[in-house]
């Protein structure tokens, strides 16, 4: 007890500041990685870090050495997996949001971005009645799909993609990948519905949006060349004559379902730890 008073009586001012924003730091950086893979890659390094501090007390050199060695790489081999994550994180730092928002908000902010730059473009080509063929991907990844097109890898912007889809340029004939906010690749072949119940009205290209949702859980934006109308692709069901409104709320809803899926998922397997 002694000893106890000792330090508290030495506790300057200028240590409980020190404390405080060490504090303060950490709860922020645990704000900013929360409900993301780094949460639980974080978790899994601690793990790691316990094992091999356990081994050692335990004179389970082999097991130590191991441990000690998957650390040394593993650590290499983290910041380039992650290296996404981690340029993400900087930026936003750097943006000031550090102090404000985690990586779930902004990537909400992303996501609305998004859905605000394709409703935009999709009204500009229907006014005009240009054909579009858009599709967003979401968890059943889509590479087999962008090898059949021509690479991109631009940033969504509503300039773009109406571009892309004038008439009598090389891109504008094939469908359009999107994965979060990159234009991956145009030009693409989707395949083709095998519904024999749908409509004769309907061309290739909302048969080829309606093919690529019967093999994945893609959404896929229709823009109708003949009559500008808007369409809705999703789950292999076909949704006709959309406003703008309708189209963006839509888009919201479908990805917002993404993201609670994963959470619920994410819920599953901290459950199952604990019991």
């Amino acid at each position: 007890m002694e000893d106890l008073m000792r330090i508290f009586l030495n506790i300057r001012i200028r240590d409980i500041l020190d404390i405080a924003i060490v504090a303060f730091v950490f709860y922020k950086l645990y704000m900013l990685i929360r409900e993301t893979r780094a949460e639980q890659l974080i978790k899994g390094i601690i793990v790691l870090l316990l094992a091999t501090q356990i081994s050692e007390w335990l004179q389970l050199y082999v097991i130590n050495w191991i441990l000690r060695n998957t650390m040394t790489v593993g650590l290499i081999a983290l910041l380039i997996v992650f290296q996404p994550e981690l340029r993400r994180a900087l930026e936003y730092i750097g943006r000031t949001k550090f102090l404000t928002k985690s990586i779930i908000d902004i990537e909400h902010e992303e996501m609305n971005m998004v859905v605000e730059e394709i409703v935009e473009a999709v009204a500009s080509l229907s006014r005009q009645k240009i054909g579009a063929l858009i599709v967003l991907e979401k968890q059943t990844g889509l590479n087999e799909v962008v090898e059949t097109g021509t690479v991109i890898s631009g940033r969504v912007s509503r300039g773009l993609l109406i571009n892309i889809f004038m008439p009598n340029t090389p891109l504008h004939d094939g469908a359009l990948v999107i994965r979060k906010t990159t234009i991956l690749a145009a030009g693409c072949f989707l395949p083709l519905t095998e519904n024999p119940n749908l409509s004769k009205e309907l061309g290739t290209r909302h048969r080829a949006g309606l093919g690529i949702t019967e093999r994945s859980d893609s959404i896929v934006v229709i823009v109708s060349e003949e009559t500008g109308a808007i369409s809705v692709a999703e789950n292999g069901k076909l949704t006709r004559f959309l406003d703008i409104i309708t189209l963006r709320v839509r888009l919201i809803n479908s990805f917002k379902k993404v993201e609670s899926k994963q959470w619920q998922f994410l819920k599953f397997k901290r459950g199952n730890k604990r019991e």
